[in-house]
């Protein structure tokens, strides 16, 4: 068998020394290339605040090493942009000459490297008015009962509005506040719980005067009840006598369970205006539910239509 050629030790050897030295060469010499710095704007007065998301670097022509330029590339350090020197155009458009800071950003500028040139002569940004909003909650809120439970009354948003601070061009436009979805199942008890709002992601320099707001809900087990009711016919013209064939209407109620037995069929009223029927030429009666317990949570009146007969 043929012996496997191997490469010499000596040979990697003088390689790897051939490439050091080239690179050492290379990054010795002087370039002149196009570098992008994170940009930072400073300067604005503290009741303007930028409307939108401004430009975010900073591309400049630089005369420098190569290792002066590899060690910025892979650091870049973040230059300052003097905000407060931006003239305006119209409402709340303003542009930067960036020429007018071509010395401020020479002496920004990592020890090495010399500014040449400017790449983007006008800088635009769009500055107005920091203002204040008081706006409306609205929650997400999705609740699923154990069977025979609902709320007692609406739930209770703690606070059901907050200030929010900002660019006048998204506060004006703002409505709500939203908050972050809120499931629960299975409930047949009070709840309370603390839900933090949603911040939009597409708007900077925005802040709250809370960041959390607490759902309250009262639950109870309710039940259904049923009673005859007789109903009154009112507005009838004189020599005008109204018969129907029944004289009580059956209401049907929905009451938490521990009030039940505080309502009888007393406390409730129904009526019904021969006027409306006359007016709309209706050969029947509508009756309606005049007075009712603040204890009822919802009702249903049967029959919803009263058949009459006149008798003069």
């Amino acid at each position: 068998m043929k012996p496997k050629n191997k490469i010499s030790k000596t040979f990697i050897g003088f390689l790897i020394t051939s490439v050091v030295i080239w690179l050492l060469i290379t990054l010795s010499k002087e370039y002149v290339v196009n570098v992008n710095f994170p940009l930072n704007y400073q300067g604005i007065s503290n009741n303007k605040v930028l409307q939108s998301q401004a430009k975010n670097n900073l591309e400049l022509i630089v005369k420098a090493s190569g290792f002066k330029i590899l060690k910025t590339r892979i650091n870049s350090k973040t230059i300052n942009i003097n905000a407060g020197a931006a003239n305006k155009k119209n409402g709340t458009t303003h542009y930067i000459l960036t020429k007018n800071q071509q010395g401020s950003l020479q002496k920004q500028l990592p020890t090495g490297l010399d500014l040449k040139e400017i790449v983007k002569d006008t800088f635009f940004l769009e500055l107005g008015s920091l203002v204040t909003k008081k706006v409306p909650v609205k929650p997400d809120l999705k609740v699923n009962f154990h069977l025979g439970y609902d709320f007692v009354k609406p739930i209770t948003l703690v606070p059901d509005s907050i200030l929010v601070f900002g660019p006048e061009n998204y506060i004006n436009s703002l409505q709500t506040v939203t908050l972050q979805p809120l499931s629960l199942d299975d409930v047949k008890s009070d709840f309370e719980n603390k839900v933090s709002i949603i911040k939009p992601k597409n708007v900077t320099n925005l802040k709250f005067s809370s960041q959390t707001v607490t759902i309250k809900g009262k639950v109870e087990n309710f039940t259904e009840g049923t009673f005859e009711v007789p109903y009154k016919i009112i507005n009838i013209p004189d020599g005008v006598s109204v018969s129907t064939l029944t004289k009580n209407c059956t209401v049907s109620f929905i009451i938490s369970l521990k009030n039940f037995n505080k309502i009888n069929k007393n406390s409730f009223e129904i009526v019904c205006d021969y006027a409306v029927a006359e007016k709309n030429n209706l050969n029947y009666l509508v009756p309606k539910l005049l007075n009712k317990s603040d204890l009822i949570k919802s009702y249903k009146i049967a029959p919803n239509k009263i058949d009459f007969l006149i008798e003069k």
